[in-house]
């Protein structure tokens, strides 16, 4: 959809395994003193000290986790490495270590991996990750990505889903809903495309949205200014599957009940605007659409007032005992159920009455 239609293109087959890993990482360099040997050996070595070791994977697979008709694979790269880095911060530590499988079949020449691995050296460059590791491979099914990253953190700083407790306050970074809207923007365009090739694609007055979509940030500073701010989490997840079944993970693993209040969950004026014009309902989208990369989490209520006037941080209700169930209060006071449903929870219904 917005390809170059006369790249480069270099057969992998030319470069051979080892050379492809060599052409692709030349560029990457340790920024870590715990990392004492990364790409180029058959294992990293890392100095963990009196840190513990974090450790997470996601796997990005084409035509299910990522659509080659709009997504530009520098931006593939870095939301790649990105969302895996946002795993290690939702645990309150730094993410140091990155390691990059690759699969991909013959139709990518050695200039697509290469963009890929533009886009990962970039995040690892904001993100002051090394990258230390990898595999390449062939693959029948088109492109395959599976990324896995260790984080440092002190033992006592460590922040698990489990720790949530009855008068708790629920806290979220950012805004909420924008990363669905922006993929439902590239999909309605793509079918007009799909109609009509020479049709230019809309995108203009939708760059927020887009930029959440294609190219989502982990919030590394959420605990930097919890910490200047003299509070700790009592448990933690990054918003990824929507805000409901993430609200759920920590009150599963707490062992606890919840209310949040649709009232307080910031979305932005964008989101409010797009859910109209695809006639969505706002809070629907903010509770199973997903991607946001933010950070959910609890504090003692006793630390309200430690955060209350920070404009990057929004109280949207409280840990209630399990027995008391876990609900949304909507604006008209009603208690509903929260679900775990995620991602295609929205594409089963859209005939929700606008927000």
């Amino acid at each position: 959809m917005f390809e170059d239609k006369n790249p480069q293109r270099t057969p992998i087959s030319e470069l051979g395994e080892f050379g492809l890993i060599e052409q692709l990482t030349k560029h990457f360099t340790l920024k870590n003193a715990a990392n004492i040997k990364g790409v180029g050996d058959d294992a990293a070595v890392m100095n963990a000290a009196e840190n513990v070791v974090l450790t997470s994977t996601d796997m990005l697979v084409e035509g299910v986790h990522f659509d080659m008709a709009y997504m530009p694979l520098r931006h593939l790269g870095y939301k790649a490495a990105a969302v895996n880095f946002s795993d290690i911060y939702a645990m309150n530590g730094h993410p140091t270590q990155l390691f990059v499988g690759l699969a991909a079949s013959n139709r990518f020449p050695v200039e697509a991996l290469e963009e890929i691995y533009e886009g990962i050296h970039l995040a690892c460059e904001v993100y002051g990750v090394d990258l230390c590791g990898g595999d390449t491979t062939a693959s029948n099914s088109g492109l395959i990505l599976s990324l896995t990253v260790n984080g440092l953190a002190k033992k006592e700083d460590v922040v698990y889903r489990s720790g949530a407790k009855p008068t708790d306050l629920i806290v979220v970074s950012g805004d909420l809903g924008a990363a669905y809207m922006g993929l439902q923007v590239l999909e309605r365009e793509k079918q007009v495309y799909l109609v009509n090739p020479n049709m230019q694609p809309e995108l203009q007055g939708h760059e927020y949205v887009l930029e959440r979509q294609l190219k989502p940030e982990a919030r590394k500073d959420i605990g930097e200014l919890l910490k200047a701010l003299g509070t700790k989490p009592t448990s933690m997840i990054d918003v990824s599957d929507g805000l409901s079944s993430d609200l759920l993970h920590i009150c599963k693993q707490s062992g606890t009940g919840c209310r949040i209040y649709e009232e307080r969950i910031p979305i932005d004026p964008t989101v409010y605007n797009l859910c109209e014009e695809f006639k969505l309902n706002s809070t629907t989208v903010v509770l199973n659409g997903g991607e946001d990369y933010e950070l959910l989490f609890t504090i003692p209520i006793e630390d309200h007032d430690k955060i209350k006037h920070n404009p990057s941080l929004s109280v949207i209700g409280h840990i209630t005992a399990e027995k008391e169930g876990r609900y949304l209060i909507t604006r008209a006071d009603q208690a509903i159920e929260l679900t775990a449903r995620g991602w295609n929870a929205l594409t089963q219904n859209n005939q929700e009455e606008e927000h």
